[in-house]
């Protein structure tokens, strides 16, 4: 790399600022790409790799939950890394790691085959997945804050979540045309497979794109004053002690945000077929439509983020749902067309908290500690209340027999998000330069000193 000073963010060229946005989507992308066909794959994953059974759709949802699990160590690993040798080299590695564990769940021989060393390879491989994920999306995030202008971040930062419904619908699709080509024993045999295969190309591609990239200015500033070398001692101690308030206000966020995003987007199909009794096909057109709808408008509300702010952006959010989801769900039990309204409402009042999330996670921590304290909050939130939602919400609706459980979870998560909200410190249209906090009277005093530095 080199060793001159970069040129601030909103010097980036346009063409290098559009690659950079590329290089980070495609990474989520692959990443929701496999929760997408895990989950829209479930029941027939579930006859291929668990004994015949009612709990083998659960176990197949436990796999799900298995990879969250082992989230919050690969952002111990890969947050403090990203910030010592750089975002570009650490997001290279994950996305290779996460596409090759895909590819191999794709590759796994079938329960009567190896017996229980199907589930066990699945649960190892969910894991590996889990790992790499866990650098993926803090790197992903801070990439693409660093690189965006600070008066367009909200703009394009909603790009890396259009990658993770691309990602998802994609999965969808390609679920959909196996759903109506193969039948049932073609399916759980070898048609489930396929779709995991798709990962290795993109986990490529991605591959290429983030090799070509140079690291994000904010921090070759940094590197340039070599300062990178002193920014993972005492990062833990840093985030609990020094940086306490960004971090719990980050958990609670993120539980809103993952609680309706893995409950509504990833567990959708398996409910609607096992709950609602809805056929595999209808199940799967659901969410397909539902998110189309959501990708569209995710640049729009990202702008508008740009505009009135990530804090009202996530205020309004959480109060709509908390309104919608109930008489929402009762809607989805109806009929097909009435569960494609509600997942489609519900969906746009989410895309609100969704489409600024790359905007206001990264901005919350300086340069610093900021991939570290992305992965870490992010993950450990994640790992906790996110994949564990869809076999919380199964097994709820199992022991008590009351089919509004994931609307009553999405609820309670949407309070504790607005909570969260009312201590967020509004970053709209700061910058990420330096090593204060965002958006705090200490970053406006080095963001003058930075400016008089530069006009000397």
């Amino acid at each position: 790399m080199s060793s001159e000073s970069p040129t601030t963010v909103e010097e980036v060229p346009p063409n290098i600022l559009h690659r950079a946005i590329g290089a980070s989507a495609i990474g989520n992308a692959v990443e929701w790409f496999d929760y997408g066909v895990y989950a829209y794959m479930t029941t027939h994953i579930a006859k291929s790799l668990f004994p015949e059974g009612d709990d083998a759709v659960f176990f197949t949802l436990i796999g799900f939950a298995v990879s969250f699990l082992i989230r919050p160590i690969g952002g111990l690993f890969w947050g403090p890394l990203g910030d010592k040798i750089g975002r570009k080299r650490v997001l290279a590695m994950t996305i290779i790691l996460m596409a090759g564990s895909t590819l191999c769940v794709g590759l796994i021989p079938s329960y009567s085959t190896i017996g229980w060393f199907a589930p066990v390879m699945l649960y190892l491989l969910r894991m590996i997945q889990g790992f790499s994920a866990g650098g993926e999306y803090g790197g992903a995030a801070t990439f693409m804050a660093e690189y965006a202008p600070d008066k367009k971040r909200g703009f394009y930062g909603s790009f890396l979540e259009v990658g993770t419904l691309a990602g998802f619908t994609l999965g969808n699709g390609i679920a959909l045309i196996l759903v109506h080509t193969l039948n049932d024993s073609q399916l759980a045999d070898w048609g489930w497979r396929i779709p995991f295969m798709v990962a290795a190309p993109l986990g490529l591609i991605g591959m290429y794109l983030r090799s070509k990239m140079e690291d994000t200015p904010v921090f070759r500033e940094l590197e340039a004053k070599n300062e990178t070398e002193e920014m993972v001692k005492g990062v833990f101690k840093d985030l609990i002690t020094k940086y306490t308030r960004p971090i719990l206000t980050l958990f609670g966020l993120v539980i809103a945000l993952n609680v309706v995003n893995y409950t509504l987007l990833s567990y959708t199909p398996t409910y609607l077929q096992g709950t609602i009794d809805m056929s595999e096909d209808d199940a799967l057109l659901v969410p397909f439509f539902g998110q189309i709808a959501m990708l569209l408008t995710l640049p729009f509300f990202g702008a508008l983020s740009d505009r009135i702010g990530r804090r009202p952006m996530w205020l309004f959010s959480c109060a709509a749902l908390i309104i919608a989801i109930i008489p929402m769900y009762k809607l989805m039990g109806t009929n097909l067309t009435g569960a494609i309204i509600a997942f489609a409402v519900i969906g746009l009042l989410y895309c609100p908290q969704l489409a600024t999330i790359s905007a206001t996670f990264p901005a919350m921590f300086p340069t610093i500690v900021r991939f570290a304290g992305v992965a870490i909050g992010y993950n450990v939130a994640t790992s906790v209340f996110g994949g564990s939602a869809p076999s919380i919400n199964e097994w709820l609706i199992d022991k008590t027999g009351d089919n509004l459980w994931p609307a009553y979870y999405m609820v309670a998560a949407c309070i504790i998000g607005i909570v969260a909200a009312y201590f967020l410190i509004e970053t709209k249209g700061h910058s990420l330069r330096g090593t204060e906090v965002p958006g705090t009277p200490e970053a406006a005093e080095e963001q003058r000193q930075l400016a008089a530095e530069a006009a000397r």
